[in-house]
């Protein structure tokens, strides 16, 4: 448990405002965490004010991002990747200062693992609230429907639409499955996952655009409920 002076010295260390909500995004290298800050905030990667982003991880230390819509007081913060070198999995909540946030969104990519769990336990001994989220859908459904045997050099091929419908239906399945039993596993309580693409999100947040409305899964419920959460007495 921190003191109360490591309590203050980590608000100071990523300038914890009264009266704004501070999200964390947290999780494992490489799980684009810094995508999904720059397209919850609407803003295209190449942006002077997104974060970084990067095939390896990039970020080595908390990043600070205000949201750039003056009617949102959101603060999100791109937090190293655990699981690094230079971030060894036991010392991530704390080394961190995770416990000072008001929200932690727990995003992983392939698999949902040790260290989420880590972050997911600490947060609840905190009574922080958490989002678990797994990035890259639209790019986890093309690879099943790779495996199952469609080309993308024909996207107006005989069944495609029936091919990714069936791949989007397995992501989603399997996706809930390896996070329902890995919670079990770590006797903590269900709690609901989202699959979101960030290119999706981007769209429905820079654009306000649902042009791509077959892509969606959870994206608008994300933003839903982290609305909910900011704006809910705590």
């Amino acid at each position: 448990i921190p003191t109360l002076d490591e309590i203050t010295a980590a608000k100071t260390k990523v300038q914890y405002e009264q009266g704004r909500f501070h999200f964390a995004v947290a999780g494992v290298a490489g799980s684009g965490k810094s995508s999904l800050i720059n397209a919850i905030r609407g803003l295209e990667s190449r942006h002077e004010d997104a974060a970084k982003t990067g095939v390896v991880e990039t970020t080595v230390t908390i990043g600070r991002y205000p949201d750039p819509n003056s009617d949102f007081p959101f603060v999100w913060y791109d937090v190293p990747g655990a699981g690094t070198l230079h971030q060894p999995d036991w010392l991530y909540f704390n080394a961190q200062g995770l416990f000072v946030f008001d929200c932690v969104v727990v995003l992983f990519d392939n698999r949902f693992t040790q260290t989420d769990i880590a972050i997911l336990t600490n947060c609840r001994r905190f009574q922080i609230p958490t989002y678990i989220v797994r990035s890259k859908a639209d790019v986890h459904i093309r690879n099943i429907m790779y495996e199952n045997g469609y080309d993308s050099d024909f996207d107006e091929m005989p069944g495609r639409e029936s091919q990714y419908s069936t791949a989007r239906q397995k992501f989603i399945a399997d996706t809930r499955e390896n996070v329902k039993r890995n919670l079990k596993e770590a006797e903590l309580p269900d709690q609901r996952v989202y699959m979101i693409s960030n290119r999706t999100l981007l769209s429905i947040v820079k654009d306000r655009s649902l042009q791509f409305s077959y892509r969606i899964i959870d994206e608008l419920d994300l933003i839903k409920d982290i609305l909910d959460e900011a704006c809910s007495p705590r």
